[in-house]
């Protein structure tokens, strides 16, 4: 978000329209890793809150160098090679035209390198997490933001004696930023009293049955994760036939999107790591309790999102960008983006909980359904077919959105979550 903000208002819209667009075409592959990235996550967590809620704390750094090193050889190295190997051809692929690729081939080779450590920071966080402590991730995510926010300002705008680089300086400052927060986790990972450490004195050996766990949770979670990019990817495919000043726009109002993913996924993160140490100490009762209470403050939060996106999503949009076309296209897209609140807060809570519990097959299904059959079909129907634009796809969006809620609110109330065990 602050990388397509700044650029945005770096110069003229004839210049800048194609450089947000190249951010939200890096940013579709990026959500592609990083969704791996959590999937992989996802076991560790579940296995780290029942370890911590079961005091049996001895076993969390195995988990943790499993997590690492499935991350290397899973995710960083193919992911990786793949995009720097071939980075036209997998921007052409996601929907890019010709002046985005020009514009923005730069930024994206140098937020893929980034991408080696954020990866890691992620699997980081997420085990710090798994252990009850949300603070540090918190707190360490802030700086860094901070820290990106002076470098773009640098390295965009040409400030301090540096010459004023546009997208690919954004792309510099946000790599540098992960690299910051790498150095700072490896420091505190050092630290033996912290419950979340990684001690390489006793080398590795791969543990089955954390493997299996892993794969157990991890495996589906990941396939949930991919198949939702890849009809991401497929959805911005249809999109980017509007041309680039709509696909400007559909980034515009994405990114604005995931602004209030924000607390939703925190909210996600809380259930997830309540509901594992609740099983952990065999209370069903409070894991259940924690998922109810958990959700009322998501949709609350969720309200205060919509009335926002309601009436002020021109204003937030021109924060963006001066082109009077986006903004003026960009009004109805950010009062469906306000019906989309409740639905997409609740879904992330309830997800959270049952992905806490190691139930993460049925959030695989669902996902699946809600993307492929109903997003999908719909947007190319609603913008090919019916002819009704860029609106057509977000009014998809929000029907996608809806029928997840539904999914994932009949998967909790079957109490079949309940019943999974871990090794």
């Amino acid at each position: 978000m602050i990388d397509m903000m700044m650029v945005g208002n770096s110069g003229p819209s004839h210049i800048t329209t194609p450089a947000i667009a190249a951010i939200g075409i890096t940013n579709q592959m990026m959500f592609i890793g990083i969704a791996i990235a959590q999937a992989i996550s996802a076991g560790g967590t579940a296995m780290i809150s029942r370890y911590c809620g079961a005091n049996e704390e001895y076993k969390v750094p195995n988990v943790v160098k499993h997590l690492i090193v499935l991350s290397i050889f899973l995710l960083i190295i193919p992911f990786v090679s793949i995009n720097l190997l071939i980075p036209e051809n997998v921007m052409k692929f996601i929907g890019a035209k010709q002046d985005t690729i020009d514009v923005g081939l730069n930024y994206f080779r140098i937020i893929i390198l980034g991408f080696i450590f954020q990866s890691f920071n992620l699997s980081i966080f997420a085990s710090i997490r798994g252990a009850g402590d949300t603070k540090t991730p918190m707190t360490i995510n802030i700086g860094v933001n901070l820290l990106n926010v002076f470098g773009n300002y640098i390295l965009i705008y040409g400030k301090l004696g540096l010459p004023a680089l546009g997208v690919t300086g954004a792309a510099i400052s946000t790599s540098l930023s992960h690299v910051v927060a790498s150095i700072i986790l490896i420091i505190m990972l050092s630290n033996k009293s912290h419950v979340v450490r990684l001690d390489l004195s006793k080398g590795f050996k791969f543990d089955k049955p954390i493997i299996q766990n892993l794969i157990k949770i991890g495996g589906p979670a990941a396939l949930e994760q991919v198949g939702f990019r890849v009809g991401v990817v497929i959805f911005i495919k249809i999109i980017s036939g509007l041309g680039t000043v709509m696909y400007a726009t559909h980034q515009i109002a994405s990114n604005i999107l995931s602004l209030s993913f924000a607390p939703g996924q925190a909210f996600g993160i809380a259930a997830s790591t309540l509901v594992g140490r609740s099983l952990g100490q065999k209370r069903v009762d409070r894991a259940e309790r924690f998922i109810i209470e958990i959700n009322r403050l998501a949709l609350i939060s969720s309200i205060f999102f919509a009335l926002i996106f309601y009436f002020y999503g021109a204003k937030i949009t021109g924060l963006y960008t001066d082109d009077q076309l986006i903004i003026n296209e960009s009004i109805n897209i950010m009062k469906i983006i306000a019906l989309i609140q409740p639905f997409q807060a609740s879904a992330f809570t309830i997800s959270g909980g049952l992905r806490g519990a190691g139930d993460t097959v049925s959030t695989l299904i669902v996902t699946i359904i809600g993307i492929v059959f109903i997003r999908i079909i719909t947007a190319y129907i609603l913008i090919n077919i019916v002819g009704i634009g860029l609106v057509g796809a977000w009014l998809a969006m929000l029907f996608d959105q809806f029928v997840r809620w539904v999914g994932m609110v009949y998967r909790y109330k079957t109490d079949k979550w309940k019943e999974i065990k871990l090794k």
